[in-house]
């Protein structure tokens, strides 16, 4: 029987409850920005709401350090954790919120091996554009050379600079509008370096299973062939001639008269 650690199972029965919190984070970062009319009541939920989330990942990587083996491998080996952990500690800024509980979500979910790479693809796509389209908004809105006025604007921005297209339509003039937009492209390009990757490993996968298949048929003639050459050897010794053995004649035949029984 496998031992599992004391780590490993929390880390297994967590995962789904750290998603759902993860969701949660979306949508109170996501109400005040699309919903600029928002009451103060509406507003301090969602203020709540992010921080909460935020607590219950670092309460995680707290309790996650208190079961491993070995505190000091943890620690060095998850250094993005304990950043993400920190960072919104250092200025209670909601953009470094989202920036911490996006890393945090990333790290959680590349340990649950049932997640495969697409679908892990997939949804960092997925969340790097609404994230970084609700992060733009939030910083362009109210800036007076900005072009990023909607919500649309901002998703169509976010679209084009993951893509590292750059239409130039619509662009940021603020510094963090800019550091945002830095992050997307080098996310985008990374992304797109996993998902090639991903497709040539695919094709050497399948290139390498028809030459096992070409390999083991090859083996499987000569095998037959040494058998075929051992049999005429056999003949051989016994005094028979193998060029001339007899045939089986077909079904139904009958042999001519005279044959020697």
């Amino acid at each position: 029987m496998t031992h599992v650690s004391a780590q490993a199972r929390w880390e297994l029965r967590t995962q789904r409850p750290l998603l759902v919190l993860a969701v949660a984070f979306a949508l109170a970062y996501a109400v005040p920005i699309v919903d600029d009319d928002a009451g103060h009541a509406v507003n301090l939920t969602c203020t709540v709401t992010e921080w909460v989330v935020w607590g219950a990942f670092a309460t995680d990587y707290l309790i996650r350090l208190a079961l491993a083996p070995r505190r000091r491998d943890f620690v060095r080996t998850h250094w993005p954790d304990l950043c993400a952990v920190v960072l919104p500690m250092l200025q209670p800024l909601r953009l470094l919120r989202l920036v911490s509980t996006l890393m945090l979500v990333g790290r959680r979910a590349r340990m649950a091996s049932q997640i495969r790479l697409t679908t892990y693809v997939g949804g960092t796509v997925v969340g790097l554009l609404m994230f970084g389209s609700l992060a733009v908004l939030s910083v362009e809105r109210d800036s007076p050379n900005g072009n990023i006025r909607t919500l649309g604007d901002a998703v169509w921005w976010s679209f084009t600079t993951m893509t590292t297209v750059g239409y130039g339509d619509h662009a940021p003039t603020t510094g963090m509008g800019r550091v945002l937009a830095v992050g997307l492209m080098l996310s985008g390009i990374a992304l797109l370096g996993v998902v090639t990757a991903n497709i040539a490993a695919w094709f050497i996968s399948r290139f390498e299973k028809d030459d096992v298949e070409e390999r083991r048929q090859t083996a499987a003639i000569e095998a037959l062939t040494e058998e075929v050459r051992a049999l005429r050897a056999e003949v051989t010794a016994l005094g028979g001639t193998p060029g001339l053995l007899p045939r089986p004649l077909p079904s139904g035949t009958e042999e001519p008269s005279g044959s020697t029984p």
